[in-house]
């Protein structure tokens, strides 16, 4: 004999309706679903809560209700409100992390800039100050041999 019985009326021991509000969201091979529901709402709240919400959402409502159940059952203080504030702390953590990881990126960057930065010694800057104001014909009557630059590479000042 094929049961047609719903996991919820098998667990009450009663008929199932063609009608019943039940079978869609408790099938009979999943018992297991509805006892979490039913001891923690009772089959009638159940039935209830799931009447009065439009059949679109039902389903949606079922699967928390058992969600909700079940988490109940596994830590009866907190149930599944423990859960959000464990991975709320989870997130702070991670967020935390990743703030100190971006100081560090931060302070690594601007240590590598300040080595990467050219030391200018203030004599060669000077000189460069003074060889950027002079004017084109001035610059060709400078003697450069003491820098090391030949005679006739004065004309790169152009």
């Amino acid at each position: 004999m094929i049961s047609g019985r719903c996991a919820a009326c098998k667990y009450l021991r009663r008929r199932c309706p063609s009608d019943c509000i039940f079978s869609p969201y408790f099938p009979p091979n999943d018992p297991q679903r509805f006892s979490c529901v039913h001891r923690i709402y009772g089959a009638s709240n159940v039935g209830k809560m799931l009447q009065q919400l439009p059949s679109h959402l039902r389903s949606q409502a079922a699967d928390t209700l058992y969600f909700e159940a079940q988490y109940r059952l596994h830590d009866p203080v907190y149930g599944c409100v423990g859960i959000i504030s464990q991975l709320h702390q989870q997130i702070n953590s991670a967020e935390s992390q990743v703030a100190k990881i971006q100081a560090e990126i931060a302070f690594l960057n601007s240590n590598a800039q300040e080595v990467e930065e050219p030391q200018v010694d203030p004599h060669i800057e000077a000189n460069s100050i003074f060889i950027n104001n002079l004017l084109p014909e001035q610059i060709n009557t400078l003697d450069l041999s003491p820098y090391g630059l030949p005679s006739t590479q004065k004309s790169w000042f152009n």
